[in-house]
């Protein structure tokens, strides 16, 4: 049983910099992290492409392609598998700013990152592998039903399991807490998530993201 869902894209830097607190705390409490799908081409589906930063439409398509992999990952070899390809896609899209590579030519970087990583590198044959696009698109409508829609990534829900499942989108951070701070503020983020009735709270000015 999973003490947390995280519901990521591999593109998104927010999402790469909460996962990162997420798997901290995940180490210092021994919680049972379990990693699941949102698609930002899906969440995009009815936007014009055309009206939208240029690159947006190649990005969102390589957040796919990540999740593909990472859904094969977890179908052949359980959820940390899937945690080890987000990891490592985290880490050359956002830490080492290597995404163009990824976007040029998915399959032999994917390649080149899993042999990395030690991990199997015919897992990169399926970035193209749209079998696996339904169980992104259902976790997709998953986690737009545990939160209600016009939210982006990454989602998180405490108590995935049970019928106190209580989600919300972010937190988007800038920084990467580590240790006690990390801790502090996974003990906020839980108290408010799970307290009854609680709907939103915002605020739009952030900093440049981190990834230390």
């Amino acid at each position: 049983m999973a003490d947390v869902d995280f519901f990521f894209d591999p593109v998104c830097p927010w999402a790469w910099i909460t996962s990162r607190w997420v798997t901290e705390v995940k180490t210092l409490r021994s919680y049972d992290v379990r990693w699941r799908f949102i698609s930002l081409k899906v969440l995009n589906s009815s936007m014009d492409y055309s009206k939208m930063p240029e690159g947006y439409r190649e990005v969102h398509n390589a957040g796919t392609q990540g999740l593909r992999m990472a859904a094969h990952a977890r179908a052949v070899d359980g959820n940390e598998a899937c945690g080890a390809v987000y990891t490592m896609l985290g880490m050359s899209f956002h830490n080492r700013q290597e995404r163009v590579g990824f976007v040029t030519d998915p399959v032999v970087e994917s390649r080149r990152l899993l042999a990395d990583a030690g991990l199997p590198t015919e897992w990169a044959d399926h970035v193209h592998d749209e079998s696996y696009d339904a169980v992104i698109k259902e976790e997709t409508e998953l986690a737009l039903q545990r939160t209600g829609k016009d939210v982006g990534t990454p989602i998180l829900s405490f108590n995935p399991d049970s019928d106190k499942v209580s989600s919300f989108f972010g937190p988007v951070i800038s920084t990467i807490p580590r240790g006690d701070e990390a801790l502090k503020l996974w003990d906020a983020i839980e108290t408010i998530a799970t307290t009854s009735g609680m709907a939103e709270l915002k605020r739009s000015l952030r900093a440049a993201p981190s990834f230390d």
